[in-house]
């Protein structure tokens, strides 16, 4: 794995194309594994770096996007939601969902997309969740808004449990569901939990429910947390016989479509999955 200090102009190098993960922290990522291997199996001669960009440098980094051998970026905690005003268009789904994780660089124009919601979706029919019920989704932010978004345009009821209500408030007057605390939910009912916060990242410790209840029978507990593989939350679901699935999936299919966007090319989600088991 790649990682890098604000490293934004870094050597050109004749003929190779370059694509980079901006966040903070960026050198836990996996990215840079999936996006090699997408490159050799599609023949491509070029570049994924993980760079680590503090929110205060994120418009010099966007910036440096324009150099005409960049093909774009993949952006994750804290960049989804603030990259938006330094960006020239955004596709429908990222207008929509106010948050934007691939940056598409074509002839100087830098476009934001949004491959969270539909590589979420992918994830979960991979996983088999169950088709009725209600959702909730855990936390607020940029990664929360591609869930809500995602899970109501399936025609799900959601509910959105954060740790601050009027955050969550404030994501459902956007997009929809219902802003609730723990109280309030019908857990019985519920049949998918979806981790959208950062708890749990880095720490097998740490979770965003803590002490979770029974769910509805065959309920299914998604974790966009990939690392560690087998979060806390996972483990405790198990324990309330729920099922469970971690963020890796997710990663996988996110990536293959911005991979897609930036090359044209149409690699098989096995490639970036594969990559991931390899990791």
């Amino acid at each position: 794995m790649r990682s890098r200090h604000l490293a934004y102009t870094p050597r050109r190098l004749k003929r190779v194309k370059r694509a980079f993960l901006y966040a903070d922290p960026a050198a836990h990522s996996l990215s840079p594994r999936m996006h090699a291997a997408a490159f050799r199996f599609a023949g491509l001669d070029a570049t994924y770096d993980a760079v680590r960009v503090p929110a205060a440098d994120l418009p010099g980094a966007i910036a440096a996007l324009r150099a005409p051998d960049v093909l774009g970026a993949n952006l994750s905690l804290p960049h989804k939601a603030a990259a938006l005003p330094h960006l020239d268009a955004l596709t429908p789904a990222a207008r929509a969902i106010g948050a934007v994780n691939t940056v598409i660089h074509a002839d100087g124009t830098l476009t934001g997309d949004n491959t969270d919601a539909p590589g979420l979706l992918a994830a979960l029919r991979d996983a088999h969740a169950p088709a009725g019920g209600v959702s909730v989704v855990l936390g607020a932010g940029g990664a929360a808004r591609a869930a809500v978004w995602a899970l109501r345009a399936e025609g799900r009821d959601v509910l959105i449990l954060n740790r601050t209500l009027d955050n969550a408030r404030a994501l459902a007057r956007d997009l929809g569901g219902t802003a609730v605390t723990r109280e309030d939910v019908p857990w019985l009912d519920i049949t998918l939990i979806v981790n959208a916060s950062s708890a749990g990242l880095g720490d097998p410790d740490a979770t965003p429910l803590p002490d979770p209840p029974a769910l509805a029978r065959g309920a299914l507990v998604y974790d966009m947390v990939y690392k560690p593989r087998d979060t806390r939350l996972m483990r405790d679901a198990r324990a309330r016989g729920a099922r469970t699935a971690n963020g890796l999936g997710m990663l996988a299919h996110q990536a293959r479509l911005a991979f897609t966007a930036w090359t044209g090319a149409d690699v098989p989600a096995h490639v970036f999955l594969n990559a991931l088991e390899d990791a």
